[in-house]
């Protein structure tokens, strides 16, 4: 199972800039500091009170589901997975041990973590993982990091058969792994739709927490379409559903029996279970699947676009009608959505028709498409609409990078003292404009702009002067969109202006 932490805010939504940003609320502090309604009737002669006392009249009958048939019918195509290896690592891998949510997860729990213990050339490697058959004859779905690092996989029935599996294949960035035992006349699980999943819909995980063996837990669905830290490719399903160490890769099952995900990922302070739990989507795993099985391994789509989440802030700095869309805060150079014309400040709307209400949204869409694909974006620009297009390229793919001094100038409505870069500025930040800033207080400093920062874009116009900024802001009187950079990131940070 791999482990989150609950403090990370900022999110590097990688999967469209190769292991770049955005998605999971990243707000511009936070990067910056790094850190029931009641069912009535009414009448003609009295209308219903806006609050009544007393129990409220239910939306609709009530009925659980029977989880006890559920996990007598497919709990049999549960199976436990068990891993030796060896791994390398040196003084550096130890240093950063504590650092690494593997190693935070399997520290403490018996059985799992003693490599961690001494520094040597090669240190063993056990792990304890679950999974679940999908054929007949053997094929097996489960995470990749369960099976990571593996030289020997074991894959134990539920009738107590061991069976030593083949990694088919495995693929790190959406956490999916293929695996075959030499079996026929297997149980296996029924597939679901994950589209048909609402929040507030029941739910239930059947695993081998810290090794106990089909463990069921249930729960409702939390939330849908999340997007998490380095994880951009997929959009987890969140539940309350107890999952733990040992739960990785099992399935996560609907009210009607269907396998509707995988259990992947927890969020936690200690390691252990405290309500807030993710699955893939059987959807994005069954897409992965196809392709470990028939290449095993998995072509990755790349756009090439850094976006973050827009808030109400940034909608009505760009005249949005609504918050949605993905915000284009950088492009990488020669990748697709530069040949296709996007820029930043651009908001993507639709990918290929497909409506982006979160940022969240769009890595997840070109995650499940295929380098060579066609790809028709809905920007927002100028506060209009405007249609692009592009062919879309492998993840792996490299591309070309790209490409006058000044006293600093105060501008009132921001708080800002700033000046144009210099010629070595320009060529240290990969820039080919933009305003240092030499000073900071009043909205900017409470917005998280610090001195050093640079001014590249307001409302995504390209700043090349002082007198253009002061031009750019005087048009505006509620607030503006500053594109900043610092260090090799950028983000959209929203200021109200004085």
């Amino acid at each position: 199972m791999k482990l989150k932490s609950l403090t990370l805010t900022m999110a590097a939504a990688g999967m469209i800039a190769a292991g770049t940003a955005n998605a999971l609320n990243w707000g511009p502090s936070n990067w910056f500091q790094k850190g029931q309604s009641a069912h009535s009737t009414q009448t003609n002669a009295a209308p219903a009170p806006a609050v009544q006392d007393g129990p409220v009249a239910p939306i609709g009958p009530i009925t659980a589901p029977n989880y006890r048939a559920i996990v007598e019918r497919f709990g049999p195509a549960v199976v436990g997975i068990t891993t030796e290896g060896t791994a390398k690592a040196g003084m550096k891998d130890m240093e950063d041990g504590p650092d690494d949510p593997f190693f935070q997860f399997f520290r403490g729990i018996p059985g799992f973590g003693n490599q961690f213990r001494t520094p040597q050339s090669e240190v063993p490697v056990r792990g304890q993982g679950s999974g679940f058959i999908i054929g007949k004859d053997g094929l097996i779905l489960t995470n990749a990091h369960v099976v990571r690092d593996a030289d020997e996989v074991t894959v134990k029935l539920n009738d107590r058969r061991e069976y030593k599996a083949k990694v088919l294949g495995s693929d790190t960035a959406t956490d999916v792994a293929v695996l075959k035992i030499d079996a026929k006349d297997l149980p296996v699980v029924q597939l679901g739709n994950p589209e048909r999943l609402g929040v507030g819909d029941y739910v239930l995980a059947i695993g081998s927490p810290f090794g106990f063996e089909q463990s069921a837990t249930a729960g409702i669905v939390s939330a849908k379409g999340r997007s998490l830290p380095g994880d951009a490719y997929v959009p987890f399903i969140q539940t309350d559903v107890a999952v733990n160490p040992g739960n990785s890769g099992g399935p996560l099952f609907d009210a009607n029996g269907n396998v509707v995900g995988i259990n992947s990922q927890i969020y936690s302070r200690t390691g252990g279970y405290e309500g807030i739990s993710f699955a893939i989507p059987i959807d994005v795993a069954l897409h992965v699947k196809d392709q470990l099985v028939q290449h095993g391994k998995v072509q990755h789509a790349r756009l090439g676009v850094t976006i973050q989440e827009v808030n109400q802030t940034l909608a009505d700095s760009f005249k949005l009608p609504q918050p949605n869309g993905a915000l284009v805060s950088s492009v990488v150079p020669g990748s697709a959505a530069a040949k296709a014309g996007v820029e930043p400040g651009d908001v993507i709307l639709k990918y290929n028709g497909q409506q982006i209400v979160r940022s969240g949204d769009l890595p997840a869409l070109v995650g499940m498409s295929r380098p060579g694909d066609k790809a028709k974006l809905d920007v927002w620009r100028g506060g209009k609409s405007i249609e692009l297009s592009t062919t879309l390229a492998e993840a792996t793919d490299k591309v070309a990078s790209s490409d006058t001094g000044g006293s600093a100038k105060t501008h009132g409505k921001l708080g800002l003292a700033v000046r144009p870069l210099s010629p070595e500025e320009r060529q240290e930040s990969h820039l080919s404009s933009g305003l240092m800033i030499e000073g900071v207080g009043g909205a900017a400093a409470r917005a998280g702009i610090e001195q050093g920062d640079v001014i590249v874009a307001v409302n995504g116009k390209p700043v090349r002067s002082v007198e253009q900024l002061q031009d750019l802001l005087s048009k505006e009187s509620k607030h503006v969109a500053l594109l900043i950079q610092r260090g090799d990131e950028k983000i959209f940070v929203p200021v109200p202006l004085g």
